[in-house]
């Protein structure tokens, strides 16, 4: 093979491969956008029930992350979209009480009616919420939800609930420990990682 063609092979692959890698790029920075933007829309509506999404709880109190989503859940809750407050949640390593637990003795403590309050103290990841908390769901035919989260988890979320067969709608929490683009960056290319992941292993079931 001439040097000629050599070159012509190689300035080919090198296109190929810059194509590729363009279309990766763009792919990307399209789901970047649409996690940071999806988290700035409040959904906001009249459901069967709100679902709080767990996160760290530190013994018998919860982490300031899961603080700002449980106190969303209960103002939603308060000015009368739904009957029932959700919260999700298992156990951490070593934990004594369940996340979920953790967030239901709050929201007593704030003035919710126990019985308007649901739990599922089994999930560890945001999936797993869902998954169980449908087992729950059944007994009170709850089939329309509010979803509080942090923004930026808000898109991820929205879509696992809707593959559950949930009617979703995302209600994220107006205060949040990542207010900085530092404290922000690094939980975005997190969610944007997990989005990415989470459509290609869908693909694959």
């Amino acid at each position: 093979m001439d040097n000629k063609k050599v070159k012509s092979k190689i300035k080919q692959f090198l296109f190929t491969i810059s194509l590729i890698a363009l279309m990766i790029l763009f792919y990307v920075s399209y789901i970047t956008f649409n996690v940071w933007r999806f988290g700035q829309i409040d959904e906001r509506t009249e459901v069967d029930a709100i679902i709080v999404l767990g996160a760290a709880a530190w013994h018998n109190n919860p982490s300031p992350v899961f603080l700002e989503r449980i106190r969303h859940g209960i103002w939603l809750y308060e000015n009368g979209y739904a009957d029932f407050l959700v919260f999700t949640g298992g156990f951490g390593t070593g934990a004594e009480y369940s996340e979920s637990y953790v967030a239901k003795r709050y929201a007593i403590s704030a003035g919710v009616a126990p019985e308007s309050i649901l739990i599922e103290e089994y999930s560890r990841t945001t999936e797993g919420n869902f998954s169980y908390a449908l087992e729950v769901f059944e007994e009170f035919e709850i089939e329309k939800v509010l979803i509080v989260s942090d923004p930026l988890h808000m898109l991820r979320a929205v879509r696992m609930a809707n593959d559950a067969g949930l009617i979703a709608y995302s209600s994220p929490t107006p205060t949040t420990k990542y207010r900085t683009f530092k404290t922000q960056l690094p939980m975005l290319r997190r969610e944007v990682i997990y989005y990415i992941g989470y459509g290609l292993f869908n693909r694959f079931r």
